[in-house]
């Protein structure tokens, strides 16, 4: 018999030091933002569709908001269709917008769905046409259809959440002429979660966190509030790629969200460390009170 890491007492002890958290988040909805690396590596798919479904079984109300950009970008290299950029934002036009639901809430929708399912879990896939869950319009007619969000029907995640589903959303909106946009993964998150007043919003990336020093992992600086954000500005601390998640989480905390998090997805069950551990993960963003 192979030597096993932890013993018995071990395990339960691990347990009993997780249940104050458990005790906290029991019934509170939790809203993660995922894609980037976590959802490219199989292994750590699997891990992070593990975690959710453990917090959803100990009662925590899970959300799960996916991107895929990547993945839009091969299958559109395999139908051999360029991509044209503007200031760094892709040019979404009608056939790139089709290829974006066909990819997301076709296919990388439906295969974190099934993973939820064959672990235990109890999920459900919507994207945001469902229930007119996403409305948005053209964020900037250059652009094609690339959505800015106009409004949030929050009804259709309630609905599942009150039936006890993991509501699994790929971030596709609508509009009332019957347009589709491709909406950012990072902004609807934020407006999700400030729609459903959630305890906390996850947005799983590629990176440690926010660094003081780029360069230096190890400069973490684990926790912000909003009125430290502006010096972080001015000082340089947060630019290129960070600046819209830093944005996002301010948006998320100003529609209701009381605490948000950038989470490096790629260590192994980084979402039960920040959901059940004292330390946490990655920085986490608060309010000024």
């Amino acid at each position: 018999m192979e030597h096993e890491t932890f013993s018995n007492l071990e395990r339960a002890e691990v347990l009993t030091q997780a249940l104050p958290y458990i005790k906290k988040y029991n019934g509170k909805i939790v809203v993660i933002k995922y894609g980037g690396n976590a959802m490219i590596n199989e292994t750590l798919k699997e891990q992070v569709m593990e975690d959710i479904a453990l917090l959803w079984l100990i009662g925590v109300k899970i959300v799960l908001v996916h991107g895929g950009g990547p993945e839009i970008s091969d299958m559109m290299n395999k139908l051999g269709k360029k991509t044209e950029f503007i200031d760094g934002l892709r040019v979404t036009d009608k056939e790139t917008v089709e290829i974006a639901q066909m990819v997301l809430s076709g296919k990388i929708n439906k295969t974190l769905v099934n993973y939820l399912e064959m672990i235990g879990g109890k999920a459900m896939g919507i994207s945001g046409v469902d229930g007119g869950l996403i409305q948005a319009d053209f964020k900037n007619e250059k652009l094609g259809y690339v959505g800015e969000i106009k409004k949030i029907n929050i009804a259709p995640v309630v609905d599942l959440l009150e039936k006890n589903y993991i509501p699994v959303i790929s971030t596709i909106g609508c509009d009332t002429k019957g347009n589709t946009y491709n909406v950012n993964g990072d902004t609807a998150a934020a407006a999700i979660a400030g729609a459903l007043g959630a305890e906390r919003l996850i947005m799983m990336t590629d990176i440690e966190g926010l660094l003081r020093d780029k360069d230096d992992p190890t400069s973490l600086i684990r926790e912000v509030n909003l009125k430290d954000i502006d010096e972080l500005f001015a000082q340089g601390v947060i630019s290129g790629g960070m600046i819209p998640k830093i944005n996002c989480c301010k948006e998320a905390i100003k529609l209701g969200v009381k605490k948000v998090v950038i989470l490096d997805g790629r260590v192994s069950h980084s979402v039960l460390m920040e959901i059940l551990t004292n330390e946490g993960a990655g920085t986490m963003v608060r309010g000024d009170k």
